[in-house]
């Protein structure tokens, strides 16, 4: 085996960032394809190395020691989530990752079932047969009014909804692909640093009146146990920061809405494209829901509205690569790599691998029976990560997913409103570039 891993030659100064920000989804895919498992190249100056064999996989992420968060990672979006749970390390994110661990507890889970149903009914109230919407905008309302109301506990109005939601894309902008950014040094000023700054702080300011709201309302240990009254209880025995209160608070609210959001905006657009597959969902939620109000029950009596969903996260995984760093030098597929490399684990290339998917750019739900499931490696597919630091929201974002899916099936039938292919935005997550238009149409 060579010491060294092959891949694409890139340029002086920028590596292969170029190649990379001008479209990262074929880059990956094309550097998987290519060159196997481990593909060396530069993103500026950046030593990487993309891991695409599950085995190497599931090794960096059941390892959270040896390969940590990237400090790389920390300096770029530092600003926005601080020492929130996605980005801290050791002591801190232990300590705050057994305070959160309560309010996602599935004992308490299997409790929020309405209310996520009253909030798709909010949203539903306002489609007429025949208008046109866009999923995507009405997906991401939907998911902030559930994880303000489940996990901080306020209701947030119309107003500050559509805030929160308009400043998403020039936060968002900030993480998208750029040749300048990989090369140029944090300081150097770059364009939309303004928009940036402007949007972290109504966001910021709309965080602080929240905390405002509910500081006084957590009780004592038997009171609320959605994760801001936790918190507030902890800062109360002064083990929580205003700093940090605030950190958690916006990774919270950004990290806890937007892969659901995503994942029911490519599973309607999937679903429309498909209308064997949509029909079949209409049909499973007729026979299990009836005329009731989706619950927990009819949840875990789902199968085929579960499958697609998985389906559209393997297809488009809203996290499309996930980046860890080695704390010491390290052999993965018998490569050399370096300790403070930076190791890029791209869900995208490996959901769409033929190495490890039959006809890997096909929407087939079916793909998800457990049979075939135990055929595939297990990190071949890794849509919420994995290991340790695996993400803490899993369990209430497939359950947020099922009943908003089911609750709007019940009632519409929905068709994508342009011809082609939508492209990609790539930032932290993978957007649709112009939205997601549909015609809702009531069954």
């Amino acid at each position: 085996m060579n010491a060294s891993p092959p891949g694409p030659r890139g340029e002086p100064l920028f590596g292969s960032s170029r190649k990379y920000a001008d479209d990262p989804f074929r880059f990956l895919s094309a550097c998987e394809q290519a060159y196997g498992d481990v593909v060396a190249f530069e993103l500026g100056q950046m030593p990487t190395y993309l891991l695409t064999n599950p085995d190497d996989i599931g090794t960096v992420l059941l390892d959270p020691d040896t390969y940590r968060k990237p400090d790389f990672q920390s300096d770029a979006l530092g600003d926005l989530l601080g020492e929130g749970l996605l980005l801290s390390e050791g002591d801190t994110w232990q300590k705050q990752r057994e305070l959160a661990n309560p309010a996602f507890a599935m004992g308490r889970l299997a409790n929020f079932a309405d209310r996520i149903v009253d909030h798709a009914d909010a949203m539903l109230a306002d489609w007429d047969d025949g208008d046109d919407v866009d999923v995507e905008q009405e997906m991401t309302r939907v998911t902030l009014d559930v994880i303000a109301d489940l996990m901080l506990g306020v209701q947030l109005d119309e107003g500050r909804i559509e805030t929160v939601r308009q400043s998403l894309d020039p936060l968002g902008a900030q993480f998208e692909p750029n040749p300048i950014r990989f090369a140029a040094p944090e300081w150097v000023p770059m364009p939309g640093d303004r928009e940036y700054q402007q949007a972290l702080d109504t966001l910021e300011s709309i965080v602080g009146d929240i905390i405002a709201e509910r500081r006084g309302t957590e009780g004592d240990s038997d009171g609320p146990m959605d994760m801001l009254s936790v918190l507030l209880r902890a800062q109360n025995r002064g083990e929580q920061s205003d700093q940090q209160l605030r950190d958690e608070v916006v990774t919270m609210l950004l990290a806890g809405h937007d892969t659901t959001a995503l994942t029911l905006t490519y599973t309607w657009y999937l679903l429309s494209e498909h209308p064997t597959a949509r029909e079949r969902v209409h049909e499973e939620v007729a026979d299990v829901v009836g005329d009731e109000r989706p619950t927990m029950d009819h949840v875990q009596s789902f199968e085929y509205v579960e499958w697609v969903i998985d389906e559209a996260m393997r297809l488009y995984p809203p996290v499309y690569t996930l980046f860890r760093e080695p704390t010491e030098d390290v052999q993965l597929s018998g490569y050399d790599i370096e300790e403070g490399s930076a190791l890029m684990l791209s869900q995208w290339a490996v959901h769409r691998s033929p190495r490890w998917w039959d006809d890997p750019e096909t929407f087939e739900p079916e793909r998800w029976t457990s049979e075939r499931q135990q055929e595939r490696p297990r990190f071949a597919y890794f849509p919420f990560g994995g290991g340790p630091r695996h993400c803490i929201g899993k369990h209430l974002a497939k359950l947020e997913a099922q009943l908003i899916l089911a609750r709007t099936a019940s009632q519409f039938e929905l068709d994508y409103a342009r011809e082609g292919h939508f492209e990609y935005r790539p930032s932290l997550t993978v957007h649709p570039k112009d939205g997601m238009p549909m015609t809702v149409s009531e069954r």
